[in-house]
Order: C-alpha cells, then structure tokens, then sequence
C-alpha cells in the first residue's frame, strides 16, 4: 500500500527500470508519512561522495508544534542503497537525458521505503499519446460496465 504517490509522474516520464531503497526520516517525518502527509513532486535523486540522496520532497512534522527547532521540511534525505545499486545509479544520472524519481513511498512492516526508476522524459507528443490512451481504456471499460 502507498502512503505517498508522486502521481504525475506516470505522465511525465517513460519508466526504464525500477528499483527499491530504504530512506533515512526523523520519528516525526515518519508519523507523517505513515499519515498519508508528504509530497514527492519535483523531487529527485542525486549521488554525491557514494551516496545517493532524495532531493525535493516535502516531508512535513507530524505535530510542528512538537517539531525540532529549525526543521526543514524539504531538507535532504540519504537514501539506504547497496553500493552497488548506487554505482548503478550514478551510472545512470551520467547518461544525458536520464533522470532518477522517485515514484511512492510505501511501508514494509515497521520500515518506510521508497520505490524509484530510472526514467526519460517524455516529449509533449507523447504526454498526448498517453492521455488518448488512458481516455480511450477509459470509455472501454465504461461501455462494458454498461453492457454487463
């Protein structure tokens, strides 16, 4: 089950590879997460010094009240990767045109993980091409519905 979506970004980009990682919070970013709180768009991943890194996700305190002194909700978080997984990654930022989103945050019994791909942009014509499809399946489906 997702706890928090990056929904656009289906229609952006075209998913060549997905794979799963583990991600560094604070006790109140999780409750927050586990909340359904938090918001992936435009957020992205970068490797720096062996490390990969969630770049622009907005992950606010559950209670801000109760939130540390100073707490930035959009503050960098490391990414929990086998260094292999992250030469693999870094391999992938290199090549032009190649980017690494993040698509949901999810939970795994007590742990909250992050489901990435390695994706393309897609070009203005092929957002349309999507819609149309997307559109298409659904006035199919309506129809049957209908029908049945």
């Amino acid at each position: 089950m997702s706890l928090v979506e990056y929904k656009k970004a289906w229609l952006k980009y075209e998913f060549l590879e997905k794979f799963d990682a583990g991600i560094e919070l604070l006790g109140t970013e999780v409750k927050s997460v586990k909340t359904h709180h938090g918001s992936l768009d435009g957020a992205h991943i970068i490797v720096r010094g062996g490390e990969a890194y969630l770049v622009g996700a907005n992950i606010p305190a559950h209670q801000p009240a109760n939130a540390p002194k100073g707490y930035d909700p959009l503050r960098t978080r490391r990414l929990l990767l086998t260094k292999k997984e992250i030469r693999m990654i870094a391999g992938e930022e290199a090549k032009r045109g190649l980017t690494i989103v993040p698509i949901s945050m999810y939970s795994k019994g007590s742990k909250i993980k992050v489901s990435l791909a390695v994706a393309r942009g897609k070009k203005k014509y092929d957002k349309r091409e999507t819609l149309k499809k997307r559109d298409a399946k659904r006035d199919i489906e309506r129809t049957l519905k209908k029908h049945i």
